[in-house]
């Protein structure tokens, strides 16, 4: 493995105290022009908010296919790499599936469609490729919260991801209501970089899947950004897509109601920031939770359909 030779504009877990650092690099790579698959008010809202809400991307066809397919995986996950699998902490309910775009036929050509690919080689201004890929499942009244972080802090100390042009795609698979934990964003916070304390562990990804216990915001830090900006939860119905930017501080709560909530949940890269070694541990995260084969998604136009096996 090489050593690290790229200069870090973004350190973190390195400093006894955290602190907040400049963001170095756009939000919106690409420039608006009529024909973009975005709006310029979508657009100038998603730079200043770091997050954004698509609504009915998906007709009822397209989701019932979704829905289906995903409740596959999880019903007969026999066929499935099985460390790509995340139980919840203490139980066997699934959390998540890693690599679904490529495990899964449908899910892969979700991943390519142009109403979410499109947008983000838009957003970026480059070919894109999927850094990370999931079902994110929460199960009526057993479904745990995810602490409050930025993304791209661990992508950049774990991963190696230089510099922030990546954002991630939540496709809702259920209704997301305020009562169900959906994601909880903080509008603004992307704009500044919160830095983390605590050495990583080397293979921190095997607890940090379930619960993260390191690049975990300050409290006193998380409390300033909070009142600043306030906390937004997009809610929507199923077919909805919320995309954020790789630095928007985010989190969700539990899940006590009796409705499951589910999400297909994708990470663009520009292949112009691919992965260089971690700037904080020196072993890499698997390839399920950090691709590293850097693979362009090639855009497909056209609704979601299921394909006939062949007799």
């Amino acid at each position: 493995m090489g050593e690290q030779t790229m200069d870090d504009l973004y350190p973190s877990r390195r400093e006894p105290t955290p602190s907040l650092l400049p963001r170095h690099d756009p939000v919106v790579h690409g420039r608006w022009a009529p024909g973009a698959p975005l709006s310029d008010e979508q657009t100038r809202f998603y730079d200043t908010n770091g997050y954004l809400v698509l609504e009915n991307v998906f007709d009822p066809a397209e989701i019932a296919l979704l829905q289906s397919g995903s409740m596959d995986l999880l019903a007969n996950p026999a066929g499935l790499d099985r460390e790509t699998i995340i139980t919840e902490r203490g139980s066997d309910e699934v959390r998540s599936i890693f690599a679904i775009h490529a495990q899964n036929e449908l899910l892969g050509r979700l991943a390519a469609d142009s109403r979410i690919a499109g947008v983000a080689r838009f957003l970026l201004d480059d070919d894109v490729y999927i850094h990370q890929s999931r079902l994110n499942y929460k199960p009526g009244f057993d479904g745990k919260e995810f602490y409050w972080h930025s993304d791209f802090e661990t992508w950049h100390v774990e991963d190696g991801m230089p510099r922030m042009r990546a954002l991630s795609m939540s496709i809702l698979l259920a209704e997301n209501t305020a009562n169900n934990g959906p994601l909880m964003v903080i509008p603004g916070s992307h704009r500044k970089y919160l830095t983390c304390v605590g050495e990583t562990p080397e293979n921190h990804y095997r607890s940090s899947l379930k619960k993260q216990e390191y690049g975990v915001p300050d409290r006193e830090m998380l409390t300033a950004l909070a009142s600043d900006h306030g906390i937004v939860a997009p809610t929507g119905k199923a077919g909805t897509v919320v995309l954020f930017d790789c630095n928007t501080m985010h989190g969700s709560n539990g899940n006590i109601t009796p409705f499951p909530r589910s999400n297909a949940f994708f990470v663009f890269n520009a292949k112009a920031n691919s992965l260089v070694e971690p700037f904080g541990p020196k072993s890499r995260r698997p390839d399920f939770i950090a691709d590293r084969a850097f693979t362009t998604v090639d855009i497909v136009k056209g609704p979601l359909v299921r394909r006939e096996r062949a007799a």
